[in-house]
């Protein structure tokens, strides 16, 4: 057993799906925004008002802490919802709050909400730890560290013993996995130049993530760009060198992904918490680290970026096609009619394509976050059969719960895919 402090495991949380995703994966703590002041804002899913004393129950509930990110550019006509929506996570006992600007850090403090600062703050030295530390207990540092860098910023927590409101040692968070932005700490104005959509107000349009064609105006010549996506990067991945970030001494592994599924915070927050166990445990290995990362590979990436500026590396990996590079795909099938506790059987009602003996299914729903099976047998009006098509209600062996309305889906090579 290697003699290392405990490493919190954050996973992101867009929906109800991605928060039970998240704590069957292990996660020790999730974040999450409530309407419109984080930084994705624009996603579908984001949370309401409304589902934050449910959300904050559900974490108490199974032990984990709940992060509010409240971490947008803030206006004045702005300020009351912010303030209200501060004392809305007080009294649903909201764990921390996750803020940059300076008018949420001073406002959470001053009613008593322990601050968390965000990755726009882009702290990347000691004096702006020590500065920072009369506000906040943690604080991510910046991406473009390196593992040296992060190591002397902890070292001289330690050593000058910074501490923060609560009088504890001020604990770093360190980003392990996802997207990236082409700019310093997402601190980017393409997309409110192109189309009066602030990134910085979580309402990012990803203008960088589009193709491009580079005119010369003088002679109207085409530039020829070997990577036409040259303004997307690759997502980061630390699974090979998560040992090393274990070294540096942070406290908290922050896992990127707030607007994406559920399979997605499963896999990916199953995947580092397994790998800093075995680190601590002294089992990490190379032939695990590739495992782990066969599983990130399954749900949506845009590449990875094997090491990042973690280990010192220039900016030279960009993704090579638009949208995800993930292996699999799943394929909506339908719904759950009944769950048979007793049994441990449920009806499906097929509304679209097919399911057969042997396919990899997965089930999601608020409740249930998400159940993976493969079909060992279907029975279809009480009788064996090999498949089942539109419209038929089978019956398929469950070894989780799964709950009525939960959907259906077909786990597919994504090379397969022809939808």
């Amino acid at each position: 057993m290697i003699d290392n402090k405990s490493v919190e495991i954050m996973a992101p949380a867009g929906s109800f799906e991605s928060l039970m995703a998240a704590i069957k994966a292990g996660a020790d703590s999730v974040y999450f925004g409530v309407g419109k002041l984080n930084m994705r804002a624009r996603s579908a899913k984001n949370f309401q008002l409304e589902d934050l004393a449910k959300i904050t129950e559900i974490c108490k509930k199974h032990h984990i802490k709940s992060y509010l990110a409240l971490n947008t550019i803030l206006y004045d006509y702005e300020l009351d919802d912010m303030r209200f929506l501060c004392k809305s996570a007080l009294d649903a006992e909201v764990t921390a709050i996750i803020a940059s600007d300076i008018a949420v850090i001073q406002y959470a403090r001053e009613i008593g909400i322990e601050v968390h600062l965000s990755t726009q703050l882009n702290i990347s030295n000691v004096t702006e730890v020590r500065f920072y530390s009369q506000f906040a207990d943690v604080m991510v540092l910046a991406r473009e560290l390196t593992v040296e860098q992060v190591r002397h910023i902890v070292n001289t927590i330690e050593k000058e013993e910074i501490r923060g409101p609560k009088g504890e040692l001020v604990q770093i968070e360190l980003f392990v996995h996802g997207a990236l932005c082409v700019s310093v700490s997402g601190k980017c104005y393409m997309s409110l130049a192109n189309t009066g959509h602030s990134a910085n107000r979580g309402d990012c349009f990803q203008t960088c993530r589009r193709s491009y064609r580079v005119i010369d105006e003088t002679t109207d010549e085409e530039l020829v760009i070997d990577n036409k996506y040259v303004m997307s990067p690759r997502d980061l991945c630390t699974i090979r060198f998560v040992d090393q970030l274990v070294a540096t001494g942070a406290s908290v592994f922050k896992i990127e992904g707030r607007g994406r599924r559920e399979e997605y915070v499963y896999r990916v927050t199953k995947a580092y918490k397994d790998a800093v166990a075995h680190v601590q445990m002294g089992t990490f290995d190379h032939d695990k680290a590739v495992e782990w990362e066969q599983q990130l590979e399954k749900v949506f990436n845009r590449g990875f970026w094997h090491g990042g500026y973690y280990m010192g590396r220039h900016w030279d990996e960009w993704s090579a096609s638009y949208g995800s590079r993930a292996t699999q795909q799943k394929v909506y099938l339908g719904y759950v009619k009944h769950y048979f506790r007793k049994a441990g059987v449920a009806e499906f009602l097929i509304e679209t394509g097919d399911v057969n003996v042997g396919d990899a299914l997965m089930i999601t729903g608020p409740t249930t976050g998400i159940v993976e099976a493969t079909v060992e047998s279907i029975y279809v009006n009480d009788a064996p059969a090999e498949s089942a098509q539109k419209g038929d209600a089978p019956t398929l062996k469950m070894s989780e719960k799964v709950r009525r309305n939960d959907k259906l889906y077909k786990v597919i090579d994504r090379k397969d895919y022809q939808g």
